[in-house]
């Protein structure tokens, strides 16, 4: 009779050795970010926020003259300020709200006892909010140029405009999220929305409010983002600083204050 333990052969062999340790961090944000992408676009309330909405008043207030937005054709100015919008709605009350019920739930807390870091979890949740912003800048560039929008400017000056937008907005987000809890952010995070809709130069211009609330208003991130796009895509500015200098200070103000006090219980 054989004594030899076949389950050290195997071991031996090395054919069915076990390899333990956690994947390659690089493998391990990929996957974490193409999950939440999925998630963020399998939820039906999400893409009403971040796709139907600023589609809906693109192709609404291109086509009805409600609101005076001066010389040049309506869709000139509004597609700026409709691509902030959206920026604005997936990297800010998108994730906010998402963030904020994953945290309630429990899901922030298990997943931060996973091989995963947590600053590899909010880089995974960043990759995934610009995946869906490349989304939604295609499809509404897409519709605004079928509306006869003719966009100029410096290319590179929109992607310095859109990164920073993202990480300002990002930033204010994850504050909200983790700081606020889950009822509150999701009501803080919409009225925010509906506020900054209105008054952050995206569909009515800024110059249509009082000459002390412009003062103010200009120093949103909403209306520097919709100001700094309208300056470069509408008027062919090479490149807008002081918007993006209002963009940069609310990028590290916003992300500074959320991995200080951002609550993962």
């Amino acid at each position: 009779m054989s004594t030899t333990d076949p389950t050290a052969a195997r071991t031996g062999a090395g054919t069915y050795a076990p390899r333990p340790g956690a994947a390659p961090l690089p493998r391990m944000i990929a996957t974490q970010a193409a999950l939440e992408t999925k998630m963020l676009l399998r939820n039906g309330e999400q893409l009403l926020l971040t796709v139907v909405i600023p589609t809906l008043l693109l192709v609404l207030f291109s086509a009805v003259d409600i609101v005076d937005t001066g010389s040049g054709k309506a869709v000139d100015f509004l597609t700026p300020g409709i691509l902030a919008l959206a920026v604005m709605s997936t990297a800010f009350t998108g994730q906010a709200i998402a963030t904020g019920f994953e945290r309630r739930y429990g899901v922030l807390k298990r997943l931060g006892a996973s091989p995963l870091p947590r600053w590899a979890l909010m880089a995974a949740k960043t990759l995934s909010v610009l995946v869906t912003e490349i989304l939604q800048v295609i499809l509404l560039t897409a519709i605004a140029l079928a509306l006869g929008w003719s966009p100029h400017g410096n290319p590179f000056a929109v992607f310095l405009l859109l990164v920073l937008g993202t990480a300002a907005f990002s930033g204010l987000g994850l504050l909200m999220a983790g700081t606020l809890k889950a009822e509150a952010t999701l009501a803080a995070a919409n009225l925010v929305f509906l506020l900054l809709l209105v008054g952050g130069g995206v569909i009515v211009p800024l110059d249509k409010f009082p000459d002390a609330a412009q003062s103010v208003l200009g120093l949103l991130p909403i209306s520097a983002l919709s100001d700094g796009l309208r300056d470069v895509l509408q008027h062919g500015a090479a490149m807008p600083w002081g918007d993006l200098g209002i963009l940069a200070v609310w990028a590290v103000v916003g992300l500074g204050a959320a991995g200080r006090f951002f609550r993962w219980e």
